[in-house]
C-alpha cells in the first residue's frame, strides 16, 4: 500500500482544522455530529484540540457496503444524535468523495432547526464531486484513490491505520471477506 499522507502529516492536518474551527466559534457552544463510522479517529483527535463549550453525538450514514468500492443508496439513522434545535452544528466525517452523503446530510440536520450547520471533512477526493457544495472544513484534498487508515477502511480493515495509505487494484482484489 502506498502512503498518501504519513502520521505527522494526518495530525497537522486534525491541528489545522481544530484551529479553523476555535477561530470561527471561539467561546461559542458547538455541537459536532461525527458520521460513523469513518468519521471516530477523527472525532476523537479533533474534539481534544477544540476550546468552545462542546457537545459531540454521531449519525449513521452509509452509502457503501461490504466489498463495494461504489456507492449505493444513503441510509442514514439519526437516533444517537443530540438535539441540535437552535444549536450551532458542524458535520465531520471521514471523506467528501461524490459529496451526495453530505448533501443529504445536511439537509436532515436543517430539519431539526439548528442556528447553523457547517461540514467538515478529513479528506476531499479531486474529480469525483458529483454535487454543488463545498465542505466548509477539509483536512486534505488527495487524488482520485481507493484510500483506508485513520478511521477509512475496506471491508473493516484498516481503519486503526494512524496513516492514509492507498490501495491498489491488486490489494482490493485480494482482501479477504
Amino acid at each position: 500500500m502506498k502512503t498518501l499522507l504519513t502520521e505527522e502529516q494526518v495530525q497537522e492536518g486534525v491541528g489545522r482544522m481544530a484551529a479553523e474551527l476555535n477561530a470561527a466559534y471561539r467561546d461559542t457552544p458547538l455541537t459536532i455530529v461525527g458520521v460513523l463510522t469513518g468519521s471516530i479517529v477523527l472525532m476523537a483527535d479533533l474534539i481534544r484540540k477544540l476550546e468552545m463549550p462542546l457537545r459531540v453525538g454521531v449519525v449513521q450514514a452509509s452509502s457503501y457496503r461490504g466489498a463495494t468500492t461504489t456507492r449505493g443508496s444513503l441510509t442514514v439513522n439519526a437516533e444517537m444524535m443530540p438535539d441540535i434545535s437552535d444549536r450551532h452544528v458542524v458535520i465531520v466525517d471521514d471523506i467528501f468523495d461524490t459529496g451526495h452523503t453530505m448533501l443529504e446530510l445536511l439537509a436532515i440536520m436543517e430539519q431539526f432547526d439548528p442556528k447553523s450547520v457547517k461540514s467538515a471533512v478529513f479528506l476531499r477526493k479531486h474529480g469525483r464531486q458529483e454535487v454543488d457544495i463545498t465542505p466548509d472544513y477539509v483536512g486534505f484534498d488527495i487524488p482520485d484513490e481507493f484510500v483506508v487508515g485513520y478511521g477509512l477502511d475496506y471491508q473493516d480493515a484498516y481503519r486503526n491505520l494512524p496513516f492514509v495509505g492507498a490501495l491498489e487494484p491488486a490489494e482490493i482484489e485480494s482482501c479477504p471477506p
